[in-house]
């Protein structure tokens, strides 16, 4: 058995029962669509990819069983890995009703009906053909699992940093629960092999411990240190500090989001929540459900009750006892920080940016307590990476800002009251509780034509002052021009012995303000990350939010000090010291 789980060798299916798994690694050679389907219902062959490829193979099977010899009217049985022989005639319906029953084996993940929808259009075409199109999706299977778990481990590490990571998955999603790589497990192996992996907490997952039997002895094959857990224990892993991120697979992901996930999956999400973790969901692009809209519609497979009631033959409850023991959970989309596919992050919540969130509210504050942001003015937004739903044309990014929610006051606010905002069309991301300000077009127009990080507008009060009176009626921008003062080296400039600041018009349409803004910075390319409003404050910008916030303090320090030594040159308005 090579490193894929998932063999054709002459005219049989062969792989893992992973119903023996960890004590006995027994080989299943699958020749009949029955066996087919009673591999994948009795979880002998589980998870989705590594079943969806199954039933294709079962479809090739079906399709081999369907086919007659055009001289002889009888179904030919004994076809080996040659296919069927010369003048065969496919009993398309037959065979098609054949793919109905695999389809319908499972019903909650996607993947299965996804590829025996993919192969079954081939039936036609003769067996060959179908067995062409399952092993093309075979390869494909890893290069998509490798893809994907490599984008995942980036944005793990870029979540949490380029150190050893401490991570917790649930179920078993590696080669076993597709064909190779794997997902979840394959963004671990990848993080491992960059020596990023302190430690992997398993959930061993009840009822039929897919963790505890299959996870743990592929981790332990990889040679990645882990810890096995119960999964009730897995919450308060998190709260003691010992997870830094959640990874996770998927058996059906809908269209807004939602992941439809081993039972256990909800909980853990809930939890990830609360504490601040990320929950990144590794799944390819197969398992992606876009013609289903929430997962209020995915049909929840419920299983039998012995397998809650008893394990191995024993007997743990009462004779006769109710059951109830779905064999999957929807984790609404809100609680999921991320989708990655082989196409890179597809999906990035709008409401899961916690550390920037934080950030925000927390200067926002700040600010407030200076008078800088009284009552609901101002607004401080981040760049963040954020693409749309479902993939866009092209990489699928969508560059957003994520910025203060409008009528909030700046005293209170916290990391929930952000809103999430597209960068090219100042439009928010939807779904969202929040709405974004006016204002946000300032923003949007600095990082359209800035690699800016963060930006900072405020009512600050000696900033606002100067520029009110520095303003010439009817110029487009009028150039203010501040030389000769230490405080300029402040703003990263050139030269920092002097600027030419700008101040724009405060128009009553915010989006105007916003329009002049782009223009100007467009022509302008050395112009400083520092810019005046007329009786509307002052916004800056920097590769951080620390960055933009000291530039806001150090102009607003500059402008006390032109208030306070009487400095009020005239056209060409410059401004220095005697």
């Amino acid at each position: 058995m090579d490193d894929s789980s998932l063999i054709w060798d002459d005219g049989a299916l062969v792989t893992i029962d992973q119903r023996g798994l960890p004590h006995e690694v027994r080989e299943l050679r699958l020749r009949t669509v029955d066996e087919i389907i009673e591999a994948i219902t009795t979880l002998a062959i589980r998870g989705a990819p590594a079943i969806g490829i199954a039933g294709a193979f079962g479809v090739v099977i079906a399709t081999r069983a369907h086919t007659h010899d055009s001289s002889v009217d009888a179904p030919d049985q004994s076809i080996g890995d040659a296919g069927p022989r010369a003048g065969g005639v496919v009993d398309v319906a037959a065979a098609q009703a054949e793919a109905d029953r695999i389809a319908a084996a499972r019903p909650t993940a996607v993947n299965l009906a996804w590829a025996v929808g993919r192969v079954r259009a081939r039936i036609a075409e003769g067996a060959d053909a179908v067995l062409a199109e399952t092993l093309d999706m075979l390869a494909e299977d890893g290069r998509v699992n490798l893809a994907a778990a490599t984008h995942a481990a980036d944005l793990v590490q870029r979540l949490c940093g380029e150190r050893p990571l401490r991570l917790l998955t649930h179920c078993n999603t590696g080669r076993l629960a597709t064909s190779a790589v794997g997902t979840a497990i394959g963004a671990l192996r990848v993080l491992h092999e960059r020596g990023a992996v302190a430690d992997v907490i398993v959930d061993e997952t009840r009822p039929l411990l897919q963790g505890a039997r299959l996870t743990a002895w592929e981790l332990a094959e990889a040679g990645i240190p882990h810890r096995l857990t119960i999964d009730s224990a897995a919450a308060w892993a998190m709260a003691t500090g010992q997870v830094d991120a959640v990874l996770v697979g998927a058996d059906r992901i809908t269209a807004n989001g939602d992941v439809a996930n081993k039972i256990g999956t909800f909980s853990l999400a809930l939890a990830a929540r609360h504490h601040g973790i990320p929950f990144i969901v590794v799944a390819p692009e197969s398992t992606r459900d876009t013609a289903m809209a929430t997962g209020a519609q995915i049909v929840v497979e419920q299983r039998a009750a012995a397998e809650v009631t008893g394990f191995g033959g024993v007997a743990t409850a009462p004779a006769d006892t109710a059951v109830f023991n779905p064999a999957f959970d929807v984790t609404p989309t809100d609680l999921v920080t991320a989708v990655v596919t082989e196409n890179g992050v597809v999906y990035r919540n709008a409401n899961s940016f916690d550390a920037q969130g934080r950030a925000i509210a927390t200067i926002a504050r700040q600010l407030y307590g200076r008078g800088w942001m009284p009552g609901t003015a101002g607004n401080i937004s981040v760049r963040v990476e954020a693409p749309s739903w479902p993939v866009a044309a092209g990489d699928g990014a969508w560059p957003a800002l994520l910025i203060t929610a409008s009528g909030l006051s700046k005293g209170e606010l916290s990391a929930d009251d952000t809103v999430l905002v597209g960068i090219a069309d100042t439009t928010a991301h939807a779904g969202q509780r929040r709405k974004p300000s006016a204002e946000t077009s300032i923003h949007t127009a600095v990082y359209r034509t800035r690699p800016a990080g963060a930006v900072v507008h405020v009512h600050s009060p000696f900033a606002t002052a100067l520029a009110t009176t520095a303003a010439r009626p009817g110029d487009a921008v009028t150039p203010l021009r501040i030389s000769g003062f230490e405080l300029l080296k402040g703003f990263g400039l050139a030269d920092p012995s002097a600027v030419v600041i700008p101040v724009f018009p405060n128009w009553p349409e915010v989006a105007r303000i916003g329009a002049d803004i782009d223009t100007y910075l467009r022509e302008n390319p050395d112009a400083p990350p520092i810019l005046f409003i007329t009786g509307h404050g002052i916004t800056t910008w920097g590769d951080t939010l620390a960055q933009a916030r000291d530039r806001a303090e150090c102009l607003e320090a500059l402008c006390e000090l032109i208030a306070r030594t009487g400095r009020t040159d005239a056209t060409p308005l410059e401004i220095g010291p005697t």
